[in-house]
Parts: C-alpha cells; sequence; structure tokens
C-alpha cells in the first residue's frame, strides 16, 4: 500500500499569528510535523502542502519537500485532494500542519485502519486526558462497535447522564484517505454540522461517508493557541 502524507499549512491564523513559522526548541512549527511525519518508515513520500511563498522557501531551505497549492482552498482536506491529482498514491495521509507530537505509531495504527478494502477514510482517536474532557479545542469522537466514527464534536460526548463516567476518547488531526473519497468530499458543499463546529471532517459523515477508527495509546497535542504552544514545548522538554 503505497502511502503519501501531506502537510496542509497555511500562514494565515487567527487565534495564534503565523503559528507555523513559530518556534519551537529551535525550528518552526512546521519543521518540527514535517519531521516527525518523516521518521515513519511505512511513508513513501512527505509533503508540505502550501499556499505561503514565506513557509515554502522555510521548507526549501531545510530541505523539507513542500509544493504550493491554490489560496481559493477552503480546507486543508481541499489542500491534500490537490497534492492527489499530481502524486500516485493508494493512501493519502492529511496531517494537520500544528501537530507536532505526531509519532510513527499514529501513522502505524492509521494506515493499519486503510487495510480495511472498506475504509474510504481513516483517521485515529486516544482516550482522552483529563484537562481535556470539557475543552472545546479538544475534539471528542464516539464510535460504533465495528470502529466507524458516529459523531465528532467540540462537547464533551457521551453524556455523562447516570454519573458512571463514559470512556471519553480525544480525536488527533490525522486522517487518511483514497483517491475517490478525496475526489467525493471537493464536490460536497459544506454541511450544516460542520458549519456548527467547525470540524471537515463532518462533511463525510454528513453525506453517508464513513469514517473508520483506530485507537492509539500515544496522545498529541494541536497547536491552536499561545497556551498549547507553550504545552508542546514543555512536553518536548520533559521528553
Amino acid at each position: 500500500m503505497k502511502a503519501i502524507a501531506v502537510i496542509p499549512a497555511r500562514l494565515a491564523s487567527t487565534r495564534l499569528p503565523r503559528k507555523m513559522l513559530r518556534e519551537i526548541a529551535g525550528k518552526p512549527l512546521i519543521g518540527r510535523v514535517y519531521e516527525a511525519v518523516r521518521s515513519s518508515t511505512l511513508l513513501s513520500d512527505v509533503i508540505v502542502a502550501t499556499d505561503s511563498e514565506e513557509i515554502l522557501n522555510v521548507c526549501r531551505n531545510c530541505g523539507w519537500k513542500a509544493q504550493m497549492t491554490s489560496s481559493a482552498h477552503r480546507s486543508g482536506t481541499e489542500r491534500v485532494h490537490e497534492i492527489s491529482k499530481r502524486e500516485l498514491a493508494d493512501v493519502y495521509i492529511n496531517v494537520q500542519g500544528d501537530e507536532p507530537l505526531v509519532r510513527p505509531e499514529h501513522i502505524s495504527t492509521l494506515l493499519g485502519v486503510m487495510e480495511n478494502p472498506a475504509a474510504q477514510v481513516g483517521t485515529v482517536m486516544t482516550p482522552a486526558a483529563e484537562v481535556d474532557i470539557g475543552n472545546p479545542s479538544a475534539v471528542k469522537v464516539v464510535t460504533g462497535l465495528d470502529g466507524r466514527a458516529l459523531y465528532f464534536s467540540r462537547a464533551t460526548i457521551p453524556y455523562d447522564r447516570n454519573g458512571q463516567r463514559p470512556r471519553y476518547f480525544k480525536h488527533l488531526g490525522l486522517y487518511a484517505y483514497r483517491k475517490t473519497a478525496l475526489d467525493r468530499f471537493v464536490k460536497l458543499p459544506e454541511s450544516s454540522l460542520e458549519k456548527s463546529e467547525r470540524l471537515e471532517q463532518l462533511r463525510f459523515l454528513s453525506n453517508g461517508i464513513d469514517i473508520y477508527v483506530g485507537e492509539t495509546p500515544y496522545d498529541s497535542v494541536g497547536v491552536d493557541t499561545e497556551e498549547d504552544l507553550q504545552r508542546v514545548i514543555e512536553l518536548l522538554r520533559t521528553r
């Protein structure tokens, strides 16, 4: 199974301006993510997909493979789709450019999900830490017995009605797609659920496209705010 990882990277960011180029232990965020993904031996290639000449130049100067993509894209998935029209693969992995703690084990779990021929879209989850259960920046997911995602939300799901403390799972920002799923995604309009939660994966679920989820014990921290950035810096320091 030939797999290519694509890291969508925009320079514009409302909550943390220019976050892709913010330094973490001497390297820009995008470089931390690229090198973490590149450490997986299961990938045929890793490509940063950006609409920023500045990010492109930083990547090329550091030896990180990068390609320019359209500035008209509304989501990272659309950016991955553009790359899929140039680069042939069986599976395209989308690693969010703000996930510097991604590990080879995440990639392995994700590709394991895609070994199921029924899986058009895959992703990963991990048991939610206490700090993330009520945190709207940490997306929660609930799945069926067959591993298919039932729903993703920034809310705390499932609801603890009886005080019996259900298991909470945090969704991590990694996806795997087959080309047919990417081709269909870009033709679909934003769904009402996607607009409400600001979660593009809900476009798949709203249109009857299943997302299969693999479980990993390894957590990650997406960098959306200054607090997230400092949390990642501290975690890397303790490693």
